[in-house]
């Protein structure tokens, strides 16, 4: 990774979330780093020079002498530090009147707030780690499942690096080809083998890229999660499903009609994919004017989902009312959910199966808990498209920036293999796959602009 050139000037920030806890850590980095930690730390046992990647203990005082309170200080000395930069970091008890006390002198000292990401732009800047690996960071931060932890851990290794830097090294060694040909332009031999290259450019270059792209829907739905709305006529059981998915009393579950009278919206996990699931008003014909509302909120949720649960009562059978919202549905992705198999007849199930034959069907107890699996099951499933594990085939997932930038690059690619099929000049293929280089660089951080960077890190809490 190429190094940037660094600011001098030294940051400041909490690095614990806001907030009351056990241990709050101050962080700081810069050239002025040590300097600040003499001038406000006493330790224990005084010691100059302190040691590198040590722990100390002792007080911290203000301007006047006073004690601010007792921590746990670490010097880090540059270049093995999280910046590359000299770092210290003090823990200190986790108030927030103490963090910003603490701060507050650091600062006074000539040290500067850090900005959001700064930490990590500066570990960038500095080449310690690229830019897919940045990014990482912050989906670690985000992560709302196992699934989008392991994948953020994963690139934060490198996964999504190593990829793309296979793909930028076989462009390398085909850029090398057409500049030795652009260097001996009179030999006799014909040195820009199009027959040797278009193979290798294909399956070095753009079936990984085909790969990398189609991941990223994948990783899409890891990060964020898809929202499933469950809709259905007043007192067929939405409630009660919303609470059997989530194992808790969420949802008020009576049996009066109408009960839910505003959109109810949790955060489940479904075997590692995010799912905001949203309970909705029992669409009807309204009775008063707080259930046209909240009916109203219904059919907009049911407009954003991603997939629709469609419950119907199999004890009070389908009837026009369920017919006409099914009909409502249109392409939506959904799964018909016969509740109520508890009291249902089996003649009742019967016809009901006969007809939604043609759609994806669970039969299930909310009350009882009995189908959620197979329901679990179905929703995972169409989510993918398919049953396969999702975990064991994603090693690295591009994010939407990723994605955009290697679309790019594909079609470079392919403006590059007509070149070569139209047996340009050679320039004129060295133009082509270094354009398709630059693009992959901007993934990695080597030709990113400065501007989106700064979109980029502005994502990141304080201090981090």
């Amino acid at each position: 990774m190429a190094v940037r050139p660094a600011t001098d000037d030294t940051i400041a920030a909490i690095a614990t979330a806001p907030g009351t806890g056990g241990i709050g850590i101050i962080r700081i980095s810069g050239q002025k780093a040590a300097d600040l930690l003499r001038r406000i730390f006493r330790p224990l046992r005084p010691q100059s020079p302190l040691t590198s990647h040590k722990l100390y203990y002792g007080t911290i005082i203000d301007c006047q002498g006073q004690v601010l309170d007792e921590v746990l200080a670490v010097y880090m000395k540059a270049p093995h530090t999280y910046t590359r930069e000299d770092v210290v970091e003090l823990q200190s008890h986790g108030s927030h009147l103490v963090l910003q006390a603490i701060l507050q002198e650091v600062l006074a000292l000539g040290a500067r707030a850090a900005e959001p990401g700064e930490f990590t732009k500066r570990a960038f800047l500095a080449g310690r780690i690229d830019l897919t690996r940045a990014e990482a960071v912050i989906d670690l931060l985000q992560a709302q499942t196992d699934s989008g932890m392991r994948l953020a851990v994963d690139q934060m290794q490198g996964a999504l690096f190593d990829r793309v830097a296979l793909v930028r090294d076989a462009l390398i060694d085909l850029l090398a080809l057409v500049e030795v040909a652009i260097d001996f332009p009179d030999d006799d031999v014909e040195i820009l083998d199009v027959d040797t290259m278009l193979p290798q450019l294909q399956q070095k270059v753009v079936d990984p890229l085909k790969q990398l792209i189609a991941s990223a829907d994948k990783g899409k739905v890891i990060r964020e999660g898809v929202k499933v709305v469950i809709v259905g006529r007043p007192n067929v059981g939405k409630s009660s499903l919303l609470n059997g998915l989530l194992c808790d009393d969420r949802a008020l579950v009576t049996a009066i009609p109408g009960t839910t009278r505003d959109t109810i919206e949790e955060l489940i996990s479904v075997r590692g994919i995010p799912v905001h699931l949203v309970d909705t008003a029992g669409i009807r014909s309204h009775e008063d004017a707080v259930e046209e509302l909240g009916i109203e909120r219904a059919r907009r949720k049911l407009e954003e989902a991603d997939i629709v649960l469609f419950v119907v009562d199999l004890n009070a059978g389908i009837t026009e009312a369920d017919r006409e919202l099914y009909q409502s549905l249109g392409i939506k992705k959904r799964i018909i959910v016969l509740n109520k198999l508890d009291i249902a007849s089996a003649g009742e199930i019967a016809r009901l199966r006969d007809e939604f034959s043609e759609e994806l069907l669970v039969e299930i107890s909310a009350r009882q808990g009995a189908g959620l699996d197979e329901l679990l099951d179905a929703m995972y499933a169409m989510i993918l498209g398919s049953k396969e594990a999702l975990t064991e085939q994603l090693s690295c997932a591009p994010n939407l920036r990723h994605r955009v930038i290697l679309e790019k690059s594909l079609e470079a690619c392919a403006h590059l293999r007509q070149t070569l099929e139209s047996f340009a000049p050679a320039d004129l293929v060295a133009v082509d796959i270094q354009v398709a280089l630059d693009y992959l660089g901007d993934i990695v951080g080597l030709t990113t602009p400065e501007d989106v960077l700064d979109a980029l890190f502005s994502r990141f809490c304080i201090g981090k």
